[in-house]
């Protein structure tokens, strides 16, 4: 499958069966669900640290922000296949 990778993607240009597979609900299959969940799990410690380490502020919001970015980008290239 095409997906939302950014060196494929740019260099082709987006198509419509990118938007199709990208905004369409992918069922997670029994192989999948581990692997949501780790990197979920992983996400979470990283934001624990980031939360428990860094004085409140707009820099500490927008670093937990990028981390759950990092968290549904990587759910969705295992959704996506890419």
């Amino acid at each position: 499958m095409e997906g939302i990778g950014v060196t494929a993607t740019s260099a082709r240009g987006v198509t419509q069966h990118d938007l199709d597979n990208w905004f369409q609900y992918h069922t997670p299959t029994s192989e999948q669900l581990p692997k949501y969940e780790a990197i979920r799990g992983a996400g979470k410690q990283f934001a624990l640290a980031i939360l428990k380490n860094t004085p409140p502020g707009p820099d500490q919001t927008a670093a937990i922000r990028q981390v759950r970015e990092a968290v549904m980008t990587a759910n969705q290239c295992i959704a996506c296949e890419t």
